[in-house]
């Protein structure tokens, strides 16, 4: 059994840490784009829910990719937060609400602006992954959404999207 001296950690990425304050929708995979992990967000391209990526501006985000219950990852046996998700199927789009997200590069704080990478990917800083710092041309804001909490030990933190 653990005990947890200091702080409990801030979450999984992409379980929702407020369930009652949640609008999921739900929207259709595209196996050509697919996501490196829960947590992430997307946008829609032709109908489909992809990872925003190289090039796309701060309008082109839709939601977050949140982790279904039960769900682990694309294969049963892939343990929890450190799956991938699966590239078909339908996906569940965190539209407004509280989430758990992995941070890959900054130090996150309360009401801290949140940025996701589109350029130049790095050891550490995949394009798509989420930061707490802006990186000149290489990171977008994401519109409507802030850091709730320090990111914990394993750069886990709690965002409020479209609150």
């Amino acid at each position: 059994m653990s005990a947890y001296v200091y702080r409990m950690p801030a979450g999984i990425p992409g379980d929702i840490t407020r369930p009652s304050n949640a609008t999921v929708e739900t929207q259709l995979f595209n196996s050509a784009a697919a996501f490196a992990g829960y947590g992430l967000f997307g946008k829609i391209s032709s109908g489909k829910f992809v990872p925003v990526g190289a090039g796309d501006a701060a309008t082109a985000v839709y939601g977050l990719l949140a982790r279904p219950f039960p769900v682990t990852g694309a294969n049963a046996s892939d343990p929890l937060g450190t799956s991938v998700p699966p590239t078909t199927g339908a996906a569940d789009v965190l539209r407004r609400g509280y989430a758990a997200v992995k941070v890959n590069a900054g130090s996150a704080s309360v009401g801290g602006t949140v940025y996701i990478r589109v350029a130049a990917a790095a050891a550490g800083k995949p394009i798509g992954g989420i930061e707490a710092a802006a990186d000149s041309i290489n990171t977008i804001v994401v519109a409507g959404a802030s850091f709730m909490s320090a990111a914990d030990a394993s750069g886990n933190a709690e965002i409020a999207f479209n609150i």
